[in-house]
């Protein structure tokens, strides 16, 4: 079982500037999420609001991530699409920022998406399997049942048409199995 995880690496700094180690599989592993990563992307979005997402792959071909942010700020947000999960359609949500180093892992069977806090963001990504156009999927940023609280007024935001044409949660038959572990209240 995988959990929506909030990584805290460590940096090493000194009069140089600072190290911190992005991904180590046996620390994975020992976090709960081993799986193997397949894929890493990154993204540049030059406006402040530019929102990507929510979207996910569905099986075979789902997607677990490991997000970070390498330049500006983002709110990242994972949403629960497990059927059958008691927090199916909640949200939780972290700010990444290129400063703090932190990193969100979003596990298979859940909604991603990122709103850019700041101009000229940045932003890398692990995937566990590749991309699969046939099982690309999402639903709407704004969607009131899911009603994940933006940072910024979403009347403004820059989005893709595609992801202005993705469904509500309502009108998705999730194929995503619920594993017994529950979206977490809040991020620590």
């Amino acid at each position: 079982m995988a959990r929506v995880t909030l990584l805290k690496p460590k940096r090493h700094g000194d009069e140089r500037g600072w190290f911190q180690e992005t991904y180590a599989r046996r620390r994975a592993a020992e976090g709960g999420f081993g799986e193997e990563f397949v894929q890493d992307n990154q993204s540049f979005s030059r406006p402040k609001g530019t929102l990507r997402g929510l979207h996910f792959q569905t099986p075979p071909h789902g997607q677990a991530k490991l997000v970070r942010c390498l330049r500006g700020r983002i709110f990242d947000v994972a949403v629960d699409v497990r059927r059958g999960s008691p927090t199916f359609g909640r949200w939780v949500a972290a700010e990444l920022t290129a400063e703090n180093g932190h990193q969100l892992y979003v596990p298979v069977g859940f909604a991603h998406a990122f709103l850019t806090l700041e101009p000229d963001c940045e932003v890398a990504y692990k995937v566990s399997d590749y991309y699969a156009p046939q099982s690309d999927g999402g639903i709407r940023f704004d969607d009131p049942d899911v009603a994940v609280a933006w940072p910024l007024p979403t009347d403004g935001l820059v989005l893709s048409p595609k992801d202005l044409q993705l469904p509500r949660l309502a009108e998705f038959d999730s194929p995503f199995p619920y594993d017994g572990e529950p979206l977490p209240a809040h991020l620590e």
